[in-house]
């Protein structure tokens, strides 16, 4: 039971444990627990007031116990509390984001799953995430972790974690050359990949909007794009709007793009993204050339159009990106490329000039 203490102010001061936190110990580098406790007092010196502080103290961890005895998550599992959550997102979120969550469900913190989620420590959250950053990418165990977060926030608002993640990676992207993109086009001409290719390329589209493209999203040169075809819950191909408010815009074609889907009445490309990833691999391989994904194609758009000198604002919205955190990625990418050429520019510079320099002496 919680016991009052004397104040050297005459007060009297309860402490009632409240919960535990996670700190970081910056002397020993490690993480430690921290119980942390609510305080109460009394300004009455007399035991009364003594009394008083301790009543308090009790009545607050008596109302906390009756709280996680009514809290809805009191007797369910993590496991259950990701149903609900999945549930509880189903018409907000799109059908590939549910379904990305169910195969978290099924695959992610499966030793926690049945835990009562009442009894789950930062300690058994810290073990789990260390076992996953050991045979997954960085990228993918701070998405685990997210959706652990995400439930646990709304199960268990009171367990705030403090999980140490594995630091972020740069990702390696992939910008095709002009001499690559040739190669492709000539390989692909008069086939039904051809028009994908064009779009991705020259759009710049992704595999999944170019598949939910239809004839009503196009006027003369300029397409639409409002849907994207995605794998739902089901494992089943659906159409539904971009996920961003980004995606939704509009593309002004080349002619030479246009004329290949004028006329086309419906769908305009009758494959689904899973179709042009397996086709595009394979056109790779049969062309000669080293294996890339079909997505570097919109990088390939985004680093032609940065060299033309078109502001990052254009490329972004003709792209569809939100951020500019692609773009970035994808200039780094030509500038570690053109290193040896531009270093090659400037000491041939330098040179001339010392030559000169040295010539008028």
């Amino acid at each position: 039971m919680a016991t009052a203490k004397k104040l050297p102010s005459g007060s009297w001061r309860c402490l009632a444990y409240s919960h535990t936190e996670k700190i970081f110990d910056e002397k020993t580098g490690k993480w430690k627990n921290k119980r942390i406790y609510e305080s109460f007092t009394s300004d009455d010196p007399s035991p009364r007031g003594r009394k008083q502080a301790e009543a308090a103290a009790i009545a607050f961890q008596i109302n906390r116990e009756k709280q996680k005895k009514a809290s809805p998550s009191a007797e369910i599992s993590l496991g259950e509390a990701y149903d609900k959550y999945i549930e509880s997102k189903k018409n907000i979120l799109s059908p590939r984001t549910i379904r990305e969550y169910k195969i978290a469900r099924k695959h992610d913190y499966t030793a926690l799953m049945d835990r009562n989620i009442n009894t789950l420590t930062q300690e058994d959250i810290d073990r789990e995430t260390t076992a996953a950053a050991e045979a997954h990418s960085p990228k993918t165990v701070r998405n685990m972790h997210g959706l652990l977060s995400s439930v646990l926030k709304k199960y268990r608002p009171d367990f705030i974690l403090k999980t140490e993640l594995p630091k972020k990676v740069r990702p390696q992207i992939y910008v095709p050359s002009d001499s690559e993109l040739k190669k492709i086009m000539e390989y692909v001409a008069g086939t039904e990949m051809e028009l994908p290719i064009l779009l991705a390329a020259f759009g710049p589209m992704r595999r999944s909007e170019i598949c939910a493209l239809d004839s009503t999203h196009i006027s003369g040169n300029i397409v639409h794009v409002t849907q994207a075809m995605v794998l739902d819950e089901n494992n089943k191909w659906v159409i539904k709007p971009p996920k961003s408010y980004a995606g939704d815009r509009y593309i002004e074609f080349p002619d030479f793009v246009a004329e290949k889907f004028k006329g086309r009445s419906g769908k305009i490309v009758k494959l689904s993204p899973a179709n042009i990833t397996d086709r595009f691999a394979a056109i790779l391989k049969d062309a000669g050339l080293h294996h890339f994904r079909f997505h570097d194609l919109r990088h390939y758009s985004a680093s032609i159009q940065h060299a033309l000198g078109i502001p990052d604002a254009y490329i972004m919205q003709r792209g569809g990106w939100g951020s500019d955190a692609v773009l970035k990625n994808v200039y780094r990418h030509v500038m570690i490329e053109k290193t040896d050429e531009m270093n090659k520019k400037a000491n041939d510079h330098f040179s001339s000039l010392c030559n000169t320099k040295c010539n008028t002496k």
